[in-house]
């Protein structure tokens, strides 16, 4: 499975979204603009998307949703160790309240990693961003450990109708 990201305006994405309407094809907005976001098992609909592979997958992304993006730049020997700590963590987070579909997006051609996660609405994501699995839950990544290129961010996204 793979997904593929791209960026216009929203008229533009709307449009675009609307010509493969038996594609999940989610529109995403927020203050800084929008994004399509295309999950298929075959090829892209967009002419120049951001390109990753799923490498773990649970619950299913939603219309009328939250979306929270964590992009993690991470090195090449890193990659490994990365993804394995992940993986465990996906599971043990995928039990949630309010949490509707996660995804470990691994690049095709860059060296920043996607988690994505999808609540029922950005009260969910705080609600959890405030528990005490949240405090647990960590990385399970030594600090110590040369795996990040660079900072990390996150992006928050409404998933509109």
């Amino acid at each position: 499975m793979n997904i593929y990201i791209t960026a216009g305006t929203l008229d533009f994405l709307t449009k675009l979204a609307n010509k493969y309407p038996d594609d999940l094809i989610v529109t995403m907005v927020n203050e800084n603009g929008a994004l399509l976001l295309h999950e298929t098992a075959g090829k892209s609909k967009f002419s120049m998307p951001r390109k990753y592979e799923v490498l773990e997958s649970v619950g299913v992304i939603q219309k009328e949703s939250f979306a929270i993006m964590n992009h993690i730049p991470v090195t090449d020997e890193g990659r490994p160790i990365f993804e394995h700590q992940c993986k465990i963590q996906i599971q043990k987070t995928a039990i949630v309240r309010g949490l509707r579909a996660l995804r470990l997006l691994r690049p095709i051609s860059s060296t920043t990693y996607v988690i994505l996660s999808v609540w029922e609405n950005e009260a969910s994501y705080q609600s959890w961003q405030n528990s005490d699995s949240f405090m647990k839950a960590g990385t399970g990544l030594d600090a110590q450990q040369k795996i990040f290129a660079s900072a990390p961010y996150i992006s928050k996204y409404s998933i509109i109708e």
